[in-house]
Formats: C-alpha cells, sequence, structure tokens
C-alpha cells in the first residue's frame, strides 16, 4: 500500500499547518526529514530538512501514532508546519521526490481507518455529514452517527439474531439427537424473529437524516399569479424567482435553500396550475408542479379554493394587505409586499418541522441504511410464517447480511468512491 500525505487542517494561509503522512514508509519520511523518530504520542520540535539538499524547510512540531493504534489504523505522522503557503508548498515539494509516496485522494484516510477496521461504514458516513453539517440539528445527527451510535445499535441486533441463529444450527446438525431436539424451538424462534423486527422497523420508521441535511422540501403551490414567486423571495431574502403579474411566468421549480431556526429548509417554487395550459412547455411545467407537491414534506397552498389532501398542509391567505383580500377565515394571512404574517408562517412551519425531524435525542438512519433495515426486518418477519428449520436459517443469513451491509463488513465497495469523495483531501 503507498504512503499518503495531506494537509488535513484547511487550506493556508493559517497559524499552523498538519500534514498528515500515513502508510508503511510514514516513519522512515520521519526520520529523513527530522533526523529521528520522536516517541510515540509526543509532540517534539524538529527541523525539517529536504533529504535532496539538506535545505531547512521549517522548524515544526512532529508526532508519530504507530500503527494500527492510529486513526488510520497504520503508521502515521504529523507536521505542524507554520501555515503559510510557501512552507506548506515547499514540505509537500519534498515529500513529492521521494519515492513511493503521493498526494491522498479525498477521503483516503478515512478510508483507511474504514480498512482497518478502526471504524467502520455507519462512522465514516456520519463522519462525513460532520464534515458537511451547517446547523447544529445537523451537528449534533452527524455527531451522533460518527461516534458509533448506528454500529452500537446494529451490533445489538446482530446479538439477538445470532442467538436464533445458534439455536436453530444446533436443531439442524441434531435433529436426530433426542437430548437436542425441543418441541417449543419453532414458537420461540418465531416470537423472537418478530420481536426483533419490530425494534428494527421502529428505528427505521423514524423521520429519515436527509432532512436534517438536505433540508424540509416546502413546496409553494396554486393557480397563476397566486404570489407564490413574491411569497418565495420575501421567505428567502432575495430574488430567487421571477415577479411579473404575467400569468406564467414561473414555467419550472425553482429551489431556494435557507437556514431559519437552525433548521434546512428548501423553499421550492412552482408553476401556476391553471386549467387549461397556454402552451406545451406550461403543461410541462405543471406536470412538474404536481409532482413536487407530491414529493413535499409541507404543502404551502396559495389558491381561494380548496387545496388539495396533504399531510403537513398549511393554506395561505397571500396578499392579505389588500383591502379586497379580507382576513380568510381559516388560512393564515400574510403579505409578501410589507412582511406581515411571515414569522407567524414560519412559527407554523416549525411546528410541522417537529413532527418531520429526527428526533434530536434519537439515533436517525440514512437512506442506505434505512433500506437495509428494512430488508433485515422484512426477513425476519417472513419467520413468522416459516415452519422449515433450513428456510428460518436462510431468512436469518439474510438479514445478518444486510446487518453486515450497514456496518460495511460486506457488499459495500461499489457505495464507497462516492461517500469519499464527498471528504476534503486531508480527511
Amino acid at each position: 500500500m503507498d504512503t499518503i500525505y495531506a494537509v488535513s487542517s484547511g487550506a493556508p494561509p493559517a497559524a499552523i499547518a498538519v500534514l498528515r503522512v500515513s502508510g508503511p514508509q510514514a516513519f522512515a519520511v520521519v526520520r529523513e526529514f527530522a533526523g529521528d523518530v520522536p516517541a510515540p504520542r509526543r509532540a517534539t520540535v524538529r527541523a525539517l530538512h529536504d533529504p535532496a539538499d539538506r535545505a531547512l524547510l521549517d522548524r515544526a512540531l512532529v508526532l508519530c501514532f504507530p500503527g494500527p493504534r492510529s486513526a488510520t489504523g497504520e503508521d502515521l505522522a504529523e507536521f505542524h508546519l507554520h501555515g503559510g503557503r510557501a512552507v506548506v508548498r515547499a514540505v509537500e515539494a519534498a515529500l513529492a521526490a521521494r519515492p513511493g509516496l503521493r498526494s491522498a485522494e479525498p477521503g483516503e484516510f478515512t478510508r483507511r481507518a474504514l480498512q482497518h477496521g478502526r471504524i467502520d461504514l455507519s462512522e465514516a458516513e456520519g463522519l462525513g455529514d460532520l464534515l458537511m453539517a451547517e446547523t447544529e440539528a445537523q451537528r449534533r445527527s452527524a455527531i451522533r452517527s460518527a461516534e458509533g451510535a448506528v454500529r452500537r445499535a446494529v451490533e445489538g441486533w446482530t446479538d439477538r439474531l445470532l442467538g436464533l441463529a445458534a439455536r436453530v444450527e444446533a436443531e439442524l446438525d441434531h435433529s436426530d439427537e433426542d437430548d437436542v431436539a425441543d418441541a417449543a424451538l419453532l414458537p420461540a424462534i418465531r416470537s423472537g424473529a418478530v420481536a426483533l423486527a419490530v425494534d428494527i422497523e421502529a428505528v427505521a420508521d423514524r423521520p429519515p437524516v436527509e432532512r436534517l441535511r438536505d433540508g424540509i422540501r416546502v413546496v409553494l403551490a396554486g393557480p397563476p399569479n397566486a404570489g407564490k414567486s413574491s411569497l418565495l423571495n420575501a421567505m428567502a431574502g432575495r430574488d430567487a424567482a421571477i415577479v411579473s403579474p404575467i400569468s406564467g411566468t414561473t414555467r419550472d421549480r425553482i429551489e431556494a435553500p435557507v437556514v431559519r431556526g437552525g433548521i434546512a429548509w428548501l423553499l421550492i417554487d412552482t408553476a401556476g396550475l391553471a386549467e387549461l395550459p397556454g402552451d406545451e412547455i406550461e403543461a410541462i411545467g405543471i406536470a412538474r408542479a404536481q409532482a413536487a407537491q407530491a414529493e413535499a414534506d409541507i404543502l404551502l397552498w396559495l389558491g381561494d379554493e380548496t387545496p388539495p389532501v396533504h399531510e403537513h398542509l398549511l393554506w395561505l391567505n397571500p396578499r392579505a394587505d389588500l383591502p379586497e383580500r379580507g382576513l380568510g377565515a381559516g388560512r393564515l394571512s400574510l403579505s409578501s409586499r410589507t412582511g406581515a404574517g411571515l414569522d407567524a408562517l414560519w412559527e407554523a412551519m416549525a411546528g410541522l418541522a417537529g413532527e418531520l425531524l429526527p428526533p434530536p435525542d434519537l439515533m436517525a438512519l440514512n437512506a442506505r441504511q434505512r433500506a437495509l433495515c428494512q430488508s433485515a426486518a422484512a426477513s425476519l418477519q417472513a419467520i413468522a410464517h416459516e415452519s422449515d428449520l433450513l428456510l428460518i436459517a436462510e431468512q436469518l443469513r439474510s438479514a445478518m447480511r444486510a446487518f453486515d451491509a450497514i456496518t460495511g463488513r460486506a457488499g459495500v465497495e461499489a457505495m464507497l468512491d462516492a461517500l469519499f469523495g464527498r471528504f476534503c483531501i486531508g480527511k
């Protein structure tokens, strides 16, 4: 395996630049640049010299972490350099000139930690979300996963599953021996499998973590010229959509991400829902508006007619500053022009968000983890209708394969490049 290096502390200039070196030649690099290898985990000041001509590169702190007890699971060294661009470039150039060293790919340090068993896949996914976190809710959820909440849950489920599997395998191995045969085994296995499935489903049914990361999808819908684009601009605090008195101005979805009250929102303006589209383009826009409504987490309806059925609906009375609009009984009155009612709208949306976001004190799953949990639960639920121990054993193995995929023990190579591509170079 190559020895890799990269700055892990962010782009210079800065007070300090932490440059990591990980791999089989890490300590040889330290010896060549610093003269000797400091004691493990002890920060030591060393003069760093270019091995090619012994020119002084910098005076830095050097730390060494022998594998496997390191962040990557292999020998790892850190150079805490002065954070100027020229200093970092000079040290990186000297490292690049050494045979067997190369610059790290995005996320490669974390990928090696996964490969060497220092973290599992769910923790790596949590770390990726933590690096991208912009709100406090995102940070709390991501750090919970990065610290092993998903792994611990899966380990608990695995222990229970292995207990069931051991009893089934014992019966299969010794079914001809009277002292092992147990008439009560099948009901016990069924009830244990169903109970485990119910516990897994309870976690999988929680609101998805994607809403924290990508934002709650709020779709503004209604007839043409209802004030959707004006409201989008007022809520976003910028001119995200073109506003005009001409019917059909908005033809396609317009998305505006907003963070308010520690919650990420994705506001989506849509084409007006005209009964008779004026042309083919408007018809496509209406079809996309209807699709957006179906995908909405919250639907803001700006029409005067009865709104469509939606689980999380807010019926608005827009342009309430106009005398002819009145108060709009049963509707939330607001004005995009004056700002009246906007705070009340955000408060109403925040109230709905409590139902849509993962509970702050509980573990949340991403889409991949949720699908695998649902697969495991389905295999376990199927045992309730099985009487053949061989088929029961296969269902248990199927659930175990799903658990292994959650933690990265099996069947995940295809998605690792996409995951670690989200990481910065030095992570």
